[in-house]
């Protein structure tokens, strides 16, 4: 009786879990709507939680500001922290600022530095991960947790893969990143070969606002601009 129970109540979830399609398919049309209209654009990760008197959050700003001067627009995970400072200087630098918000329980609503019409809210991250690198010509990757290193990693997984065209991944502030950065030449490279030597030119660090810039402006002189999937 009580296999019979739970079969019945799997079917039941299987039911559901068909009709999740759609739900998932409307996000992916809403934000290829949207982000297809957007232009060149780069995407800053980073912490949610860093202050708008922060170093990093100053920095970000700062990063958004110049590369927006170069004609690129930001994209940013649409929140509060670095996302937010982003968005500002984005709009310092006249450039498109465009916020891929995610709804969740403890947080997060929209910072109010995006444009309107480049707003985009999003209940599946795996969704809205697809429109971070879709639409993105480069990754800047500023300190932040869990959420900043699944964005990063996912970047350079799809690029060590071919799944996506290659495309700048920058780290900034070498303290912060240096030690994860050590540990991937020294277990996963060198210790047990499970990258390749040459997988360490994926990834830039640097501690400046205009190597990044440079990094991105270099990248790009003799390449296409266009969407990545």
């Amino acid at each position: 009786m009580i296999a019979k129970k739970k079969q019945k109540d799997w079917n039941s979830i299987k039911t559901n879990d068909s009709w999740q399609i759609f739900k998932v398919m409307s996000e992916f049309v809403e934000g290829f709507e949207k982000m297809n209209k957007i232009g060149p654009s780069v995407t800053i990760f980073g912490s949610a939680r860093a202050k708008s008197d922060s170093k990093h959050y100053k920095i970000a700003e700062k990063i958004a500001e110049k590369l927006s001067e170069e004609g690129f627009g930001i994209i940013t995970g649409g929140g509060p922290g670095i996302m937010e400072a982003a968005n500002k200087g984005a709009q310092k630098g006249g450039g498109a600022s465009s916020g891929l918000n995610i709804v969740l329980p403890f947080e997060q609503e929209a910072n109010p530095y995006i444009d309107p019409d480049k707003l985009v809210d999003f209940n599946y991250f795996f969704v809205r991960k697809v429109m971070f690198v879709k639409y993105a010509q480069a990754f800047v990757v500023m300190p932040g947790g869990f959420g900043t290193l699944d964005e990063f990693f996912e970047a350079i997984t799809l690029i060590q893969t071919k799944k996506i065209e290659k495309f700048p991944v920058i780290l900034f502030d070498t303290e912060f990143w240096g030690g994860l950065i050590d540990w991937i030449k020294t277990t996963l490279r060198d210790q047990y070969q499970y990258i390749s030597p040459e997988d360490m030119d994926l990834i830039h660090l640097t501690d400046d606002v205009d190597e990044v810039v440079k990094i991105i402006v270099s990248f790009y002189e003799k390449r296409q601009l266009s969407p990545n999937f």
